[in-house]
This record gives structure tokens, sequence and C-alpha cells, in this order.
């Protein structure tokens, strides 16, 4: 698109990488860049102050929408009450069948949540789309992963096998793409209707605004292409004394986004469970990128203490710095001044068999008297297990560790 080959094995050098991209893309303006955005589908956008980002129509349209929404499907069914407590269930959302259609981290966020309290998550993924596989060491945890292609018969088959008695269907891609292969929402309400029990049908996506029609909300996208529009991306450089953006560290609009979601996802859930019906909920990057904006700064003070205590190191970072490499410059500065936060009492580890090793994660932040939260299934990668709801493990040991 920008005229580089696909493939530079020879360019290994970090700085040479940045310094070979950046100038392939300065032969292009803002405009042209957007135009070739468009028509190559590629996930790109300008860098935006907040300030610019809210005179967008997009910007103007997103600025009337909540942080998540969650409405009617309009297909009346009775209510669907959670597990009976005299069977003493360990976890709220035992009995509940989750379909994960999601990749990277925000939407499989939901799931790994949705199972923490109990729920049936299967997350499926296409063998011809690829994934990250680091993030599956941790947004796995708790599901059963399996692996269809829906353009073929055959795997379409044993989706809407799996469909026929799902409770929630969590939709990570692009607004129409599942829509597409025949499973948008109101034709899954409808179907959820004809067997007297609704769905949930939880949407998380990058630009938002599909429900208002704005601008940009069919536009592919991820956590920095969110952090770069919405002017996230400009605080952090401003924050770091800089008259130029910054990509944050971590994937913190993802992790957040996908609690958002999970909030949406439980609203819907207890709204099934109460009034009966099928249920849409929405969230996105971008409306999570505007609530934490919408919460302003540090005071002055609060940040100038904030860059004297942090590694010096970290703040020569410019503009052109990949996420990675921000990220690890930031956490080799967290873990010097707050070693408790990674102490062994914050985590726990459990031998995953389909990774080979003992994997860890944090432990659950909340508890509720009267049931447990967590998982009672350790990770694995994506497209390890057979597309079945039967035969699920469940080790609930691994509840009290």
């Amino acid at each position: 698109m920008i005229g580089l080959p696909a493939f530079l094995p020879d360019l290994t050098d970090y700085r040479g990488c940045i310094n070979t991209i950046e100038g392939a893309v300065r032969r292009f303006s803002g405009a042209e860049l957007e135009r070739l955005n468009k028509e190559h589908r590629q996930a790109g956008v300008p860098v935006l102050t907040n300030e610019r980002y809210q005179r967008t129509a997009h910007g103007q349209a997103m600025a009337s929408l909540p942080l998540f929404t969650v409405n009617p499907l309009g297909v009346s069914t009775p209510p669907v009450p959670f597990a009976d407590p005299t069977n003493e269930p360990s976890q709220c959302l035992q009995g509940l069948r989750v379909i994960e259609l999601c990749r990277v981290i925000a939407g499989p966020t939901i799931g790994r949540s949705l199972a923490a309290h109990g729920a049936s998550v299967l997350k499926i993924t296409s063998p011809q789309i690829p994934d990250v596989p680091f993030f599956q060491l941790d947004v796995n945890t708790g599901k059963h992963t399996t692996s269809l292609h829906l353009k073929k018969p055959g795997d379409v088959k044993i989706f809407e096998s799996l469909l026929a008695t799902a409770d929630v269907i969590i939709d990570g891609y692009r607004p129409g793409v599942i829509a597409s292969l025949g499973y948008s929402p109101e034709d899954l309400a409808a179907k959820a209707a004809q067997r007297g029990r609704g769905i949930v049908y939880v949407i998380e996506d990058c630009f938002g605004g599909t429900e208002k029609g704005a601008e940009w909300a069919g536009r592919p996208g991820w956590q920095q292409i969110a952090d770069c529009v919405t002017g996230v991306a400009w605080e952090q450089g401003r924050f770091m004394g800089l008259n130029e953006p910054v990509v944050p560290p971590f994937p913190m609009s993802d992790y957040g986004t996908g609690c958002v979601g999970t909030i949406a996802a439980l609203s819907g859930i207890y709204r099934r469970a109460t009034e009966g019906g099928s249920w849409i909920c929405r969230t996105s990057l971008s409306q999570f990128d505007i609530f934490l904006l919408s919460l302003g700064t540090y005071p002055a003070d609060i940040q100038r203490q904030l860059r004297r205590e942090h590694d010096p190191y970290f703040f020569e970072l410019r503009h052109s710095d990949s996420v990675d490499e921000v990220s690890q410059r930031a956490l080799k500065s967290i873990k010097y001044l707050h070693p408790t936060l990674f102490g062994a009492h914050m985590v726990q580890g459990v031998y995953s068999e389909a990774f080979g090793g003992v994997v860890t994660w944090p432990k659950e932040p909340l508890e509720v008297d009267g049931i447990k939260i967590g998982h009672v299934r350790p990770t694995r990668p994506n497209g390890y297990d057979e597309p079945t709801w039967d035969g699920w493990e469940r080790d609930e040991t691994l509840l009290g560790v």
C-alpha cells in the first residue's frame, strides 16, 4: 500500500525498521493515506487530539452515547432465571452457555470474565484468520476453544447446533462481518423466539456508533487505532513532556473495554432473567477512551512527581516507538517502583496441559458472599477443544487457590 515489500528479512534493527516505515509513510499526505486505507481495507487513522476528535462527525455522533448500551431486541420470550440456589451452584453463571466470536484482547476479555463467574464459554475462531498467540495465554483462561470456518457447510452445521442452546453471543469483529454470514443479532433473536428462550448479543468493536450511523462505525481497528483517533495518544505524549503523540503502554483500553463489555453482558443477562426477551449490548474501544478522557488528567504536581519517580529512559520514547517498546520500558519502571504488585501472593498458577507448563495469572480481585469467582479450567491455545457443549472438565479446587 505504501510501496514497501511485504517482507524484509534482512531488516532486523529496531531503529532501522522505524526509519524504513517512516520514510515510506512521509511520501503521502494524511488525506492520501486515508484514501489508501479505504481502498485496501486497512486499519489506519490520523492521530487526533481529543479536541479535534470531538469536532469530527464521528466524534459528535459518539458524544451522545454512554459508555455502554443495553437494549431489547424486540422479541418477547419468557424470563430465563439463574440456576436454582437450592442446588447450591458455586458460581452465579453456572449453566449459561456463551459463544465467543472474537480475537486478540477486548472481546475475549468479556468471555474470560463471564467464565470467571461460572459460564461455559466456547471461543470459536477460524483457522484462516490469524490471532496473537501470546495473548491467548491470558484471555483463554477458563474457556474451551475450538476452530470452525463459517463458510464451510460442515462447520456451519456444527456451529448452528452449538447456537441452538447458547445463551450469550460475544461478537468482537468489525461491524457487519458476523451478520454477513447470516447471524445478525436480529436473526438470532428470531431463532431464539422460536425456541422460547431469549439470547444476549454482546458487541465490542473499535470505533463504536453503529446504532447512530456514525461515519467511522464500520472501520476496522484495535486499541492503538482507538487511542490515536480519540486523543488518548496525544495525552500520553503531553504527560511525557512532548508536543507529539505516543501510544500508551500496555493493552489498557483493550482490558478496560473488556471490563465494560462484561458489565454490559451481565446487565443483559440480568434483564433476560428478570424481564425475558432477547437483549443487545454494545460498547467499543472508542467509548472506553472517551470515558477515560472525561475523567481528566492528574493535577500538574502529581504529573511532575510521576515524571521524577519513573525511569528517565521511558521518557526518551517518541511518536514512532512501537507499543511493545513503550510497554517494555514502562513495565521495567513499574516493577522497580512497585515490586509488591508482582509478588507471588498476587497471582495463582496452574499447570496447562495444552501449553505444557504452569501458567500464572492475577488472582480475582472481587469477592461476593455466597458465591465463588474464579476459573475452573486452565488456559489453552485457540482451536484446542472439540466443538461441543458436552464433557467439559471442571476443577473446583482452582477456585480456592
